[in-house]
């Protein structure tokens, strides 16, 4: 498996609550707080997108959440905080999947299969191009991410960008190596019309 590959650790026994989670309590870091009613509708849909049900993608959010909290002053201090707490939701998505034993969601889930179709279009791959699923689960995280949120929930560049603490210019530019990644793992021809001059990088 490939660093973008996601997964989770949480019993696939464990998603009976189906409550969203709420606010956390007023004792929390006011950082923290701010951090997660920043970052839980993000979390939730992330999850949810790998997970096939709302109501485990809460659970295991939940305990990613926790995780976070339990290291908060830690990764503050390394810095970077949106691509390390990033990576604790991939890897808790990750461990979930495992234990659950299936691929993720949006592999055999019909609405994202249909969403995983216009990604086809949009990255402009054959319709006969076998693999596309697992060739996205096996790309590199950043750009793993940026396909996934630009091409599967649809968000815009910016909120990209807020959310994974990079300048606009730079989710382009992973969407752009993770395209052409897709275009290599699949044995596909670049567009010759992308290869311009002056854009090698």
């Amino acid at each position: 498996m490939g660093n973008g590959d996601v997964s989770t650790d949480v019993s696939p026994q464990g998603g009976g609550h189906g409550r969203p989670v709420q606010a956390p309590p007023l004792d929390l870091p006011l950082d923290f707080e701010g951090f997660y009613l920043g970052h839980q509708e993000f979390f939730h849909d992330f999850a949810e997108i790998h997970l096939g049900s709302r109501r485990t993608a809460e659970q295991v959010v939940h305990q990613v959440f926790l995780e976070i909290l339990g290291g908060w002053d830690e990764l503050l201090q390394q810095g970077d905080l949106e691509q390390q707490t990033l990576a604790v939701l991939h890897r808790g998505v990750t461990r979930h999947l495992e234990e659950d034993g299936r691929p993720p969601a949006f592999l055999i889930n019909g609405p994202i299969a249909k969403n995983l179709e216009a990604v086809r279009s949009q990255l402009e791959l054959s319709s006969s191009a076998g693999g596309l699923y697992e060739a996205i689960l096996e790309l590199p995280t950043r750009q793993f991410t940026v396909i996934v949120l630009r091409h599967l929930l649809g968000y815009p560049t910016k909120r990209i960008a807020r959310y994974m603490g990079l300048d606009t210019r730079t989710v382009d530019y992973h969407g752009r190596k993770g395209k052409e990644r897709l275009r290599i793992r699949l044995g596909l021809p670049a567009a010759p019309s992308k290869n311009k001059k002056g854009a090698g990088q």
